[in-house]
Protein backbone atom coordinates (compact mmCIF):
# COMPACT_ATOMS: atom_id res chain seq x y z
CA UNK A 1 0.00 0.00 0.00
CA UNK A 2 1.67 3.44 -1.05
CA UNK A 3 1.93 5.69 1.56
CA UNK A 4 0.30 9.30 2.25
CA UNK A 5 2.81 11.56 1.96
CA UNK A 6 1.75 15.66 2.44
CA UNK A 7 2.26 17.78 -0.53
CA UNK A 8 3.05 21.44 -0.31
CA UNK A 9 -0.31 22.14 -1.42
CA UNK A 10 -2.30 19.33 0.02
CA UNK A 11 -5.52 18.75 -1.44
CA UNK A 12 -8.75 20.11 -0.40
CA UNK A 13 -10.92 17.77 1.65
CA UNK A 14 -14.53 18.51 1.92
CA UNK A 15 -15.21 21.89 4.35
CA UNK A 16 -11.68 22.75 3.82
CA UNK A 17 -12.41 26.25 2.07
CA UNK A 18 -13.01 29.41 2.88
CA UNK A 19 -10.29 29.15 5.93
CA UNK A 20 -11.04 25.90 7.62
CA UNK A 21 -7.37 24.67 8.86
CA UNK A 22 -5.51 22.05 7.13
CA UNK A 23 -3.29 19.14 8.69
CA UNK A 24 0.22 20.87 7.44
CA UNK A 25 1.86 24.24 6.66
CA UNK A 26 2.94 27.61 7.91
CA UNK A 27 0.76 28.58 11.10
CA UNK A 28 -1.05 31.39 10.80
CA UNK A 29 -1.32 35.14 13.18
CA UNK A 30 -4.45 32.75 14.89
CA UNK A 31 -2.42 29.95 15.71
CA UNK A 32 0.56 31.77 16.99
CA UNK A 33 -1.71 33.92 19.04
CA UNK A 34 -3.27 30.64 20.71
CA UNK A 35 0.54 28.80 21.39
CA UNK A 36 1.28 32.53 23.45
CA UNK A 37 -1.64 31.55 25.62
CA UNK A 38 -1.24 28.10 26.46
CA UNK A 39 2.37 29.27 26.73
CA UNK A 40 3.75 27.18 23.81
CA UNK A 41 5.47 30.44 23.20
CA UNK A 42 6.34 32.05 26.30
CA UNK A 43 9.02 34.97 27.69
CA UNK A 44 10.85 36.55 30.54
CA UNK A 45 8.92 39.48 29.49
CA UNK A 46 5.24 38.74 28.65
CA UNK A 47 4.93 38.31 24.70
CA UNK A 48 3.56 41.27 22.84
CA UNK A 49 0.90 41.28 20.57
CA UNK A 50 2.49 43.62 18.23
CA UNK A 51 5.26 41.06 18.08
CA UNK A 52 2.26 38.51 15.92
CA UNK A 53 2.79 38.76 11.93
CA UNK A 54 0.91 36.98 9.23
CA UNK A 55 2.66 34.11 9.57
CA UNK A 56 6.08 34.52 11.84
CA UNK A 57 6.85 36.12 15.18
CA UNK A 58 9.26 38.64 16.15
CA UNK A 59 12.19 37.75 18.41
CA UNK A 60 13.43 40.02 20.73
CA UNK A 61 16.97 40.53 22.80
CA UNK A 62 17.19 40.04 25.93
CA UNK A 63 19.25 41.90 28.83
CA UNK A 64 22.39 40.64 27.88
CA UNK A 65 24.86 40.24 25.14
CA UNK A 66 27.94 37.81 24.99
CA UNK A 67 31.04 38.92 23.15
CA UNK A 68 32.46 35.88 21.71
CA UNK A 69 35.80 34.68 19.69
CA UNK A 70 34.03 32.94 17.29
CA UNK A 71 30.31 31.96 15.56
CA UNK A 72 29.68 28.40 16.77
CA UNK A 73 27.04 25.56 17.08
CA UNK A 74 26.76 23.73 19.86
CA UNK A 75 26.20 20.71 18.72
CA UNK A 76 23.85 17.55 19.94
CA UNK A 77 25.58 17.36 23.09
CA UNK A 78 25.49 20.50 24.76
CA UNK A 79 23.59 23.40 25.37
CA UNK A 80 24.34 27.00 24.09
CA UNK A 81 25.84 28.60 27.28
CA UNK A 82 28.20 25.97 28.34
CA UNK A 83 29.62 27.27 24.45
CA UNK A 84 29.22 30.78 25.67
CA UNK A 85 31.09 30.21 28.95
CA UNK A 86 33.69 27.94 26.47
CA UNK A 87 34.32 31.25 23.65
CA UNK A 88 32.73 34.18 25.29
CA UNK A 89 34.81 37.17 26.09
CA UNK A 90 32.69 39.61 27.78
CA UNK A 91 29.28 40.41 29.40
CA UNK A 92 27.60 43.47 27.86
CA UNK A 93 24.44 44.80 29.42
CA UNK A 94 21.64 46.09 26.84
CA UNK A 95 19.24 47.25 29.37
CA UNK A 96 19.99 50.44 28.56
CA UNK A 97 21.47 50.27 24.77
CA UNK A 98 24.52 49.10 23.67
CA UNK A 99 26.77 49.24 20.63
CA UNK A 100 27.39 46.12 18.60
CA UNK A 101 30.89 46.81 17.04
CA UNK A 102 31.20 45.81 12.86
CA UNK A 103 33.07 42.65 12.48
CA UNK A 104 32.44 41.02 15.70
CA UNK A 105 30.28 38.13 17.03
CA UNK A 106 28.13 38.65 19.86
CA UNK A 107 25.56 35.31 20.95
CA UNK A 108 22.05 37.31 22.41
CA UNK A 109 20.10 35.13 24.61
CA UNK A 110 16.27 36.18 23.44
CA UNK A 111 13.15 36.68 25.59
CA UNK A 112 11.41 34.13 24.17
CA UNK A 113 11.66 30.18 25.01
CA UNK A 114 9.69 27.46 23.29
CA UNK A 115 7.82 24.37 24.42
CA UNK A 116 6.38 23.08 20.89
CA UNK A 117 4.12 20.26 20.06
CA UNK A 118 6.07 17.26 18.63
CA UNK A 119 4.54 18.00 15.04
CA UNK A 120 5.21 21.73 15.29
CA UNK A 121 9.01 22.99 13.79
CA UNK A 122 10.45 26.29 12.88
CA UNK A 123 12.54 28.05 10.64
CA UNK A 124 14.09 32.07 11.47
CA UNK A 125 15.49 34.36 9.36
CA UNK A 126 16.84 37.87 9.86
CA UNK A 127 13.70 40.87 9.75
CA UNK A 128 14.33 43.18 6.44
CA UNK A 129 15.40 46.05 8.63
CA UNK A 130 18.33 44.19 9.82
CA UNK A 131 19.15 42.52 6.42
CA UNK A 132 19.53 45.59 4.57
CA UNK A 133 21.42 46.89 7.45
CA UNK A 134 23.99 43.93 6.73
CA UNK A 135 23.24 42.60 10.47
CA UNK A 136 24.13 38.70 9.97
CA UNK A 137 21.83 37.02 12.70
CA UNK A 138 20.78 33.93 13.14
CA UNK A 139 18.48 31.99 15.58
CA UNK A 140 20.58 28.72 17.81
CA UNK A 141 18.92 26.86 19.98
CA UNK A 142 20.55 24.20 22.30
CA UNK A 143 21.91 20.85 21.06
CA UNK A 144 21.41 22.32 17.47
CA UNK A 145 23.90 21.24 14.71
CA UNK A 146 22.08 23.85 12.34
CA UNK A 147 21.69 27.83 12.44
CA UNK A 148 18.08 29.12 11.57
CA UNK A 149 15.84 25.50 12.30
CA UNK A 150 13.90 24.38 15.54
CA UNK A 151 13.58 20.84 15.81
CA UNK A 152 10.09 19.21 16.04
CA UNK A 153 8.95 19.33 19.64
CA UNK A 154 11.75 21.83 20.93
CA UNK A 155 11.50 23.12 24.27
CA UNK A 156 14.05 25.39 25.48
CA UNK A 157 15.30 29.19 24.77
CA UNK A 158 16.39 30.66 22.15
CA UNK A 159 19.40 32.59 21.02
CA UNK A 160 20.58 35.15 18.18
CA UNK A 161 24.20 35.11 17.16
CA UNK A 162 24.86 38.60 15.67
CA UNK A 163 27.14 39.97 13.57
CA UNK A 164 27.22 43.13 11.80
CA UNK A 165 28.78 43.37 8.53
CA UNK A 166 29.19 46.94 7.40
CA UNK A 167 27.52 49.48 10.39
CA UNK A 168 27.88 49.07 13.99
CA UNK A 169 25.30 49.54 15.35
CA UNK A 170 23.11 50.46 18.78
CA UNK A 171 20.35 47.83 20.10
CA UNK A 172 18.81 47.16 23.36
CA UNK A 173 16.42 44.81 25.48
CA UNK A 174 13.24 44.16 23.21
CA UNK A 175 15.14 45.10 19.77
CA UNK A 176 13.84 42.50 17.14
CA UNK A 177 16.49 41.73 14.72
CA UNK A 178 15.23 38.25 13.94
CA UNK A 179 11.83 36.51 13.22
CA UNK A 180 10.31 33.03 13.79
CA UNK A 181 8.24 30.86 11.39
CA UNK A 182 6.31 27.65 12.68
CA UNK A 183 5.61 24.73 10.04
CA UNK A 184 3.24 21.66 11.33
CA UNK A 185 3.82 18.82 9.43
CA UNK A 186 6.80 17.83 6.57
CA UNK A 187 4.79 19.34 3.79
CA UNK A 188 6.96 18.66 0.60
CA UNK A 189 7.51 21.29 -2.08
CA UNK A 190 6.53 20.53 -5.91
CA UNK A 191 6.44 22.79 -9.07
CA UNK A 192 3.34 21.56 -10.84
CA UNK A 193 1.20 23.13 -7.64
CA UNK A 194 3.27 26.58 -7.95
CA UNK A 195 2.79 26.58 -11.87
CA UNK A 196 -1.20 26.67 -11.19
CA UNK A 197 -0.81 29.05 -8.31
CA UNK A 198 1.22 31.52 -10.77
CA UNK A 199 -1.55 31.06 -13.21
CA UNK A 200 -4.32 31.73 -10.52
CA UNK A 201 -2.62 34.75 -8.83
CA UNK A 202 0.22 36.03 -10.80
CA UNK A 203 3.10 35.48 -8.68
CA UNK A 204 5.70 37.08 -10.04
CA UNK A 205 5.10 39.86 -13.01
CA UNK A 206 5.62 39.55 -16.61
CA UNK A 207 9.07 42.46 -16.21
CA UNK A 208 11.22 39.81 -17.77
CA UNK A 209 9.03 37.43 -20.00
CA UNK A 210 7.70 34.21 -18.55
CA UNK A 211 7.54 32.81 -15.22
CA UNK A 212 10.48 30.39 -14.49
CA UNK A 213 9.31 28.30 -12.01
CA UNK A 214 11.78 25.08 -11.01
CA UNK A 215 12.84 24.46 -8.04
CA UNK A 216 11.03 27.87 -6.85
CA UNK A 217 9.97 31.09 -8.36
CA UNK A 218 12.94 33.29 -10.44
CA UNK A 219 13.60 36.76 -9.74
CA UNK A 220 15.86 38.77 -11.56
CA UNK A 221 18.01 41.45 -11.00
CA UNK A 222 17.12 45.01 -12.58
CA UNK A 223 20.15 47.42 -13.75
CA UNK A 224 18.05 49.40 -15.69
CA UNK A 225 15.63 50.91 -13.60
CA UNK A 226 12.53 52.81 -14.49
CA UNK A 227 14.73 55.65 -17.04
CA UNK A 228 14.18 58.43 -14.54
CA UNK A 229 17.64 59.09 -13.47
CA UNK A 230 17.37 57.43 -10.23
CA UNK A 231 19.27 55.15 -8.95
CA UNK A 232 19.08 51.42 -9.62
CA UNK A 233 20.64 50.41 -5.86
CA UNK A 234 23.28 51.70 -3.24
CA UNK A 235 26.65 50.54 -2.12
CA UNK A 236 27.31 51.17 1.67
CA UNK A 237 29.54 53.55 2.71
CA UNK A 238 32.66 51.98 4.42
CA UNK A 239 33.54 53.83 8.14
CA UNK A 240 30.16 55.25 8.26
CA UNK A 241 28.76 56.57 11.30
CA UNK A 242 26.85 54.57 14.02
CA UNK A 243 23.06 53.37 13.63
CA UNK A 244 20.35 52.91 16.09
CA UNK A 245 17.98 50.27 14.77
CA UNK A 246 15.16 51.52 16.68
CA UNK A 247 15.37 54.90 14.83
CA UNK A 248 13.07 55.05 12.20
CA UNK A 249 13.46 57.88 9.52
CA UNK A 250 15.75 59.22 11.28
CA UNK A 251 19.27 59.30 9.23
CA UNK A 252 20.01 61.05 6.31
CA UNK A 253 20.93 58.27 3.59
CA UNK A 254 23.70 60.17 2.36
CA UNK A 255 26.12 59.51 5.30
CA UNK A 256 25.94 55.58 4.55
CA UNK A 257 25.18 54.99 1.43
CA UNK A 258 26.54 55.92 -2.70
CA UNK A 259 23.54 55.63 -4.88
CA UNK A 260 24.52 53.10 -8.37
CA UNK A 261 22.75 54.38 -11.20
CA UNK A 262 22.33 52.56 -14.30
CA UNK A 263 25.59 51.82 -17.01
CA UNK A 264 25.34 51.90 -20.42
CA UNK A 265 26.12 47.65 -20.44
CA UNK A 266 23.65 47.05 -17.69
CA UNK A 267 26.07 45.56 -15.72
CA UNK A 268 27.56 45.56 -12.01
CA UNK A 269 30.93 44.77 -11.11
CA UNK A 270 30.39 43.75 -7.42
CA UNK A 271 33.02 44.60 -5.09
CA UNK A 272 34.04 41.96 -2.67
CA UNK A 273 33.79 42.99 0.90
CA UNK A 274 31.39 45.37 -0.07
CA UNK A 275 27.50 45.50 0.57
CA UNK A 276 24.66 46.78 -1.85
CA UNK A 277 21.43 47.05 -1.90
CA UNK A 278 19.58 46.47 -5.15
CA UNK A 279 16.15 45.20 -6.63
CA UNK A 280 14.11 43.02 -8.57
CA UNK A 281 13.20 43.65 -12.42
CA UNK A 282 10.12 41.69 -11.26
CA UNK A 283 6.98 42.87 -9.12
CA UNK A 284 5.68 39.90 -6.65
CA UNK A 285 2.90 38.85 -4.91
CA UNK A 286 1.97 36.81 -2.13
CA UNK A 287 -1.59 34.78 -1.88
CA UNK A 288 -3.21 35.63 1.37
CA UNK A 289 -3.28 31.99 2.11
CA UNK A 290 -0.04 31.29 1.15
CA UNK A 291 3.84 32.26 2.89
CA UNK A 292 6.49 32.62 0.87
CA UNK A 293 10.38 32.52 1.54
CA UNK A 294 13.64 33.60 -0.74
CA UNK A 295 15.83 31.01 -1.02
CA UNK A 296 19.54 31.29 0.59
CA UNK A 297 22.30 31.79 -1.02
CA UNK A 298 23.07 29.22 -4.06
CA UNK A 299 26.59 28.96 -5.80
CA UNK A 300 24.68 27.88 -9.16
CA UNK A 301 23.74 31.52 -9.77
CA UNK A 302 27.19 32.81 -8.97
CA UNK A 303 29.68 33.97 -5.45
CA UNK A 304 27.27 36.05 -4.35
CA UNK A 305 24.89 36.29 -1.13
CA UNK A 306 21.77 37.65 -2.38
CA UNK A 307 20.11 37.97 0.73
CA UNK A 308 19.71 37.77 4.50
CA UNK A 309 15.85 38.73 5.13
CA UNK A 310 14.21 36.00 3.00
CA UNK A 311 10.32 36.00 4.64
CA UNK A 312 7.23 37.19 2.49
CA UNK A 313 4.61 37.39 4.58
CA UNK A 314 0.69 36.47 3.20
CA UNK A 315 -0.50 39.94 1.45
CA UNK A 316 2.75 40.83 0.37
CA UNK A 317 2.48 42.64 -3.15
CA UNK A 318 -1.26 41.30 -3.28
CA UNK A 319 -4.29 43.72 -3.73
CA UNK A 320 -6.39 41.84 -0.88
CA UNK A 321 -3.85 43.33 1.18
CA UNK A 322 -3.23 46.78 -0.69
CA UNK A 323 -0.76 45.90 -2.40
CA UNK A 324 -0.22 46.06 -6.38
CA UNK A 325 3.17 44.03 -6.52
CA UNK A 326 6.11 44.65 -4.65
CA UNK A 327 9.75 44.69 -6.04
CA UNK A 328 11.72 42.03 -3.49
CA UNK A 329 14.74 44.44 -2.55
CA UNK A 330 18.42 42.19 -2.70
CA UNK A 331 21.00 42.81 0.19
CA UNK A 332 23.52 41.16 -1.79
CA UNK A 333 27.36 40.53 -1.07
CA UNK A 334 30.18 38.90 -2.90
CA UNK A 335 32.16 36.27 -1.83
CA UNK A 336 36.01 36.17 -2.14
CA UNK A 337 36.37 37.62 -6.02
CA UNK A 338 34.96 40.26 -7.93
CA UNK A 339 31.52 39.11 -9.68
CA UNK A 340 29.63 40.95 -12.63
CA UNK A 341 26.17 41.09 -12.45
CA UNK A 342 23.70 41.76 -15.85
CA UNK A 343 20.69 42.78 -15.90
CA UNK A 344 17.40 40.37 -16.02
CA UNK A 345 19.99 37.64 -14.57
CA UNK A 346 18.35 35.29 -12.02
CA UNK A 347 20.06 35.86 -8.57
CA UNK A 348 17.42 33.85 -6.50
CA UNK A 349 14.24 31.91 -5.98
CA UNK A 350 10.99 31.89 -4.33
CA UNK A 351 9.23 28.74 -2.47
CA UNK A 352 5.60 29.21 -1.76
CA UNK A 353 3.90 27.62 1.38
CA UNK A 354 0.52 27.21 1.67
CA UNK A 355 -0.86 28.08 5.61
CA UNK A 356 -2.58 26.29 7.57
CA UNK A 357 -5.50 28.63 7.23
CA UNK A 358 -5.80 31.86 6.35
CA UNK A 359 -4.05 34.46 8.77
CA UNK A 360 -6.43 36.88 10.55
CA UNK A 361 -3.52 39.64 9.81
CA UNK A 362 -2.26 40.52 6.28
CA UNK A 363 0.66 41.93 5.96
CA UNK A 364 0.24 45.65 4.65
CA UNK A 365 0.38 49.27 6.52
CA UNK A 366 -2.63 48.15 8.80
CA UNK A 367 -0.20 46.42 10.77
CA UNK A 368 2.81 48.58 10.47
CA UNK A 369 3.78 47.15 7.53
CA UNK A 370 6.86 49.04 6.09
CA UNK A 371 7.31 47.86 2.73
CA UNK A 372 4.06 47.17 1.08
CA UNK A 373 4.18 48.84 -2.66
CA UNK A 374 7.94 49.15 -2.20
CA UNK A 375 10.96 49.61 -5.42
CA UNK A 376 14.24 50.45 -4.42
CA UNK A 377 14.07 50.79 -1.12
CA UNK A 378 16.81 51.38 2.12
CA UNK A 379 15.86 49.93 5.84
CA UNK A 380 13.21 52.05 8.04
CA UNK A 381 15.91 53.65 9.62
CA UNK A 382 16.64 56.12 7.02
CA UNK A 383 14.82 58.87 5.58
CA UNK A 384 13.98 58.00 2.25
CA UNK A 385 15.48 59.30 -0.79
CA UNK A 386 13.76 61.65 -3.06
Amino acid sequence: MPQHVDSLFPEDQPGTENGARRSTGILPSQTIRSMIGLREIDGDVAVDDSQIQPASLDLRLGPVAYRVRASFLPGPQSRVQSKIDMFGMHEIDLSRGAVLERGCVYIVPLLENLALDKAVSGLANPKSSAGRLDIFTRLITDYADTFDKVPKGYGGPLYAEISPGTFSVLVRTGTRLNQLRLRRGNPRYFDGPVRQLHEREGLVGSESGDADISGGVAFTADLVGPGDGKPIGYRANKHAGLIDFDRPAHYDWTEFWEPIYPKRNASLILDPGDFYILVSKESVAVPPDYAAEMRAYDTLVGEFRVHYAGFFDPGFGHAEAGGDGARAVLEVRSHDVPFVLEDGQTVGRLLYERLTETPDLLYGPSIGSTYQRQGLMLGKQFKQAD
